[in-house]
């Protein structure tokens, strides 16, 4: 089954419905998404936009952070766009429909750690998920927007798949759409356009522990590298230093706004043990305060540690989180009077599919936006909630780039006849264990070997297990129709063995990277990012 559309969108969350609505204006847009339109990232943040609205706030102020947060590997030119920009596109949420908490009548900014100023935007504690329902509700009433629920995407469409060309012997490739599986139906259909944005999100299950919903399989990011983009600092993977110890998968994690409320993170005797590792104590970097908790639960031998609010007006701290307190009451936690034990876990890729600072990879007609995309604003590591504006400013940015060089219908390329989708020669294997067993392989091999503290011995055997499985992954793909299942399993090997190449390459400890060979940052060397290409898969058709 073929469908056409002008604009192909791969995801749908606050990147890729913002972007939706900005080319809206110019085509038809079909938006794919794995699951229900509202499961994403984007539904799980927390936190809040960081954005540049208070009176004694600033410019430099919010650049000066994000630098320091990404250890001075961001991009310059990133970061000035993405804070400057930033506070007219938090104003749009508004005018779409976005209802952030005010204190009378204007906005009540918050503090998160890493920051010098209180400038988080927010909507309680649930601000991604106010920000998804705005946005798709603006989206559904669109005439020209379409969302295709419950498809997940297989491979991106390009020169390759028309003429099995080797990159090196053809010096443009652009991208046509992408093979989707239409999971419902066990379908696969070609959705074609001229314009494809990838905005899939991250890759949290590549981990055993993660706050990232089922979804966050790396799917952008396998399929971008299959198809030849630059993929780079995909060392940084952030823990979040507190998510909800034994709340299942995914984990529940405790907003980093809790610390910025006032919140002590304190051992099982009571120690107040950040004092120990930064100035900022428990409002510390998340890189700095994972380190210190996986130190201290080494040191121990407990398995979490505790975030204390007990000390803080109760009322005020259930009415700033009340999420978050009714999800701690679930679980017999009345935070108003117990401990919060809390553990680290896989939260954000600051790496992914390289862009410049219009959301445009280096494949033509192909951009990418949100946490799947390497913009050069997080560096080693993320600020706190810099990554929804990061999603807003850039894909606003990718939208404007369509309309300033292709808004004239003869400016955008004519797709080619593109083959359908050909899975003669496979069958419906009954070996399905084999799948469960890699994943649970995969992620227990991730968090054990290439996790919050990391040495050369460690990755270079968690890199031969990764080929075995990799190897043994891509040659059941081959033989076997395809699946949900199967899909996620191929994209997670892929990007799990990126992440391990990516560690081996930087020899040196910098933000979200520490390797206990090359414990100290390595300016004269290593102050630049990491790059990983791939030849042109074969095996996407």
């Amino acid at each position: 089954m073929e469908i056409k559309t002008d604009f192909l969108v791969l995801g749908s969350g606050i990147a890729g419905l913002f972007y939706a609505l900005k080319v809206a204006e110019y085509g038809t847009v079909a938006i794919v998404t794995k699951k229900q339109k509202a499961e994403s990232n984007t539904n799980y943040a927390q936190g809040g936009i960081a954005s540049v609205l208070g009176p004694n706030d600033s410019f430099d102020s919010h650049i000066a952070d994000t630098m320091n947060a990404g250890a001075h590997l961001c991009h310059r030119d990133a970061v000035e766009v993405l804070v400057k920009k930033g506070p007219a596109r938090v104003k749009e949420l508004i005018e779409i429909g976005v209802q952030f908490t005010q204190q009378g009548k204007a906005l009540d900014l918050s503090k998160e750690g890493g920051h010098s100023e209180h400038r988080i935007v927010h909507a309680a504690d649930l601000t991604g998920k106010e920000v998804e329902r705005a946005l798709l509700a603006r989206a559904s009433q669109h005439p020209y927007i379409s969302i295709f629920e419950n498809h997940i995407s297989i491979d991106l469409i390009t020169e390759h798949h028309l003429f099995g060309l080797a990159k090196k012997q053809h010096s443009v490739v652009h991208c046509w759409g992408a093979y989707v599986l239409d999971v419902e139906n066990n379908v696969v259909k070609t959705f074609l356009a001229p314009v494809t944005m990838l905005s899939t999100g991250g890759a949290g299950h590549v981990y055993l522990h993660t706050t990232n919903p089922s979804i966050a399989t790396g799917d952008g990011i396998a399929m971008g590298y299959r198809a030849g983009t630059m993929i780079s600092n995909m060392e940084f993977i952030q823990f979040h230093p507190t998510s909800l110890y034994n709340s299942g998968s995914p984990s529940f994690l405790i907003s980093e706004a809790v610390r910025g409320f006032g919140a002590i993170l304190r051992t099982k005797s009571g120690d107040d043990f950040m004092s120990k590792y930064d100035k900022r104590k428990s409002l510390a970097p998340r890189d700095i305060v994972a380190r210190a908790i996986d130190t201290e639960l080494k040191r121990s031998g407990d398995r979490c540690v505790y975030l204390d609010v007990t000390h803080l007006d109760g009322i005020e701290t259930k009415k700033h989180f009340p999420n978050i307190y009714q999800r701690c009451l679930d679980f017999n936690l009345d935070f108003t009077r117990d401990l919060i034990p809390v553990v680290p876990a896989a939260h954000y890729a600051c790496g992914g599919v390289v862009t410049d600072l219009y959301g445009r990879t280096s494949i033509s007609g192909l951009y990418a936006c949100g946490e799947v995309s390497m913009t050069g604003v997080h560096g080693a590591n993320r600020l706190a909630s810099n990554s929804l504006l990061e999603a807003i400013v850039f894909s606003h940015r990718a939208g404007e780039d369509f309309k300033e060089h292709h808004a004239s219908k003869e400016s955008i390329p004519a797709i080619p006849a593109i083959p359908a989708w050909d899975d003669s020669g496979t069958i419906n294997s009954e070996e399905w264990v084999l799948v469960a067993h890699d994943r649970r392989e995969i992620q227990q091999l991730m968090w054990d070997y290439v996790g919050i503290v990391r040495s050369t011995a460690r990755l270079e055997r968690a890199h031969r297990r990764i080929q075995l499985i990799l190897n043994e992954v891509t040659d059941f793909y081959k033989r076997t129709k395809v699946t949900e299942d199967l899909i996620e399993l191929r994209n997670l090997a892929c990007v799990a063995d990126i992440i391990i190449r990516s560690a081996l390459m930087r020899h040196e400890s910098r933000g979200l990277h520490f390797t206990t060979d090359y414990p100290n940052p390595d300016d004269k060397n290593w102050l630049k990012d990491s790059i990983i290409t791939s030849e042109i898969a074969t095996d996407g058709v």
